[in-house]
């Protein structure tokens, strides 16, 4: 199979997971396991976190009346209430932001392997199940972003930097999880975390690029821009069908899918 062909694969796996609370990063070192690339390990250690930028770019697209702050062609040329936003999404940031920043190279060598995202798919799984048994029958105390807190915005940002630990998390998973936890409901718990994606996955990208340098081949260009179109054009279908299901159903599917997942992992490893 060829490179490119691979990489539209992962950008189908990325598209689709980034946003559904099951691991994308879990994912896409399992893919990995099954179908690695011919590339060379500082190319894979960069694709695996810019890719991403593909299905953040669908965020900032489907959301941006919502996200962008400033109306040039208005009388009031900023909304202080989308910059109040931004500031909550900051406060919820900087944790994962600080450890990303001092261990990601140490994370990355010691627990970006098979059996902690196995683990981490298992029991985040079961901490889905439990959480929505627990909230069944109770209303939510926040129903819109606009009524997150700047406290409540912290607490969600706690439990995103345990997926900035231990991949096979989930991102939007860990900071559902807490967001349900503390009585937001599921379309803004989603929503917040959509909102979340955007700086931690620009700012996770410019380093590994940092890191990486500019210096691309055509084949390593062509394989990162395919993977990014893929996941933006996956990401958008994706978005749109998680924000529908939720208005009717729970996360438990994703639960039993995680743990399913999980265990189906640790199985075929052993074996």
């Amino acid at each position: 199979m060829s490179e490119i062909m691979k990489a539209v694969i992962y950008g189908i796996v990325e598209g689709i997971t980034e946003w559904l609370p099951v691991s994308s990063t879990g994912h896409m070192i399992l893919l990995e396991e099954v179908m690695p690339m011919k590339v060379s390990p500082e190319f894979w250690s960069m694709f695996l976190v810019v890719v991403q930028l593909g299905a953040i770019l669908a965020v900032v697209l489907m959301f941006w009346e919502r996200i962008f702050p400033f109306h040039f062609r208005e009388k009031e040329k900023i909304d202080w209430n989308i910059m109040g936003l931004w500031g909550k999404i900051v406060v919820a940031c900087v944790p994962a932001g600080i450890v990303g920043v001092l261990f990601d190279d140490w994370l990355e060598e010691h627990l970006y392997n098979f059996w902690v995202v196995a683990v981490m798919l298992i029991s985040v799984g079961i901490l889905f199940l439990v959480v929505e048994s627990c909230n069944k029958g109770e209303r939510p105390m926040i129903h819109n972003t606009d009524e997150i807190t700047y406290q409540v915005a912290l607490v969600i940002g706690l439990f995103q930097l345990a997926a900035a630990v231990f991949p096979g998390t989930s991102r939007s998973g860990a900071t559902i999880i807490g967001a349900l936890m503390i009585g937001v409901s599921r379309t803004a718990a989603a929503e917040f975390t959509f909102y979340l994606a955007i700086p931690v996955m620009f700012g996770a990208s410019f380093l590994k690029l940092l890191k990486f340098g500019l210096s691309f081949t055509g084949a390593e260009l062509g394989i990162l821009m395919t993977g990014l179109g893929v996941s933006f054009v996956v990401s958008v279908a994706v978005i749109r069908f998680l924000m529908g299901y939720i208005r009717k159903h729970d996360f438990k599917v994703f639960g039993w899918y995680r743990i399913i997942l999980g265990a189906a992992v640790l199985v075929y490893f052993s074996i």
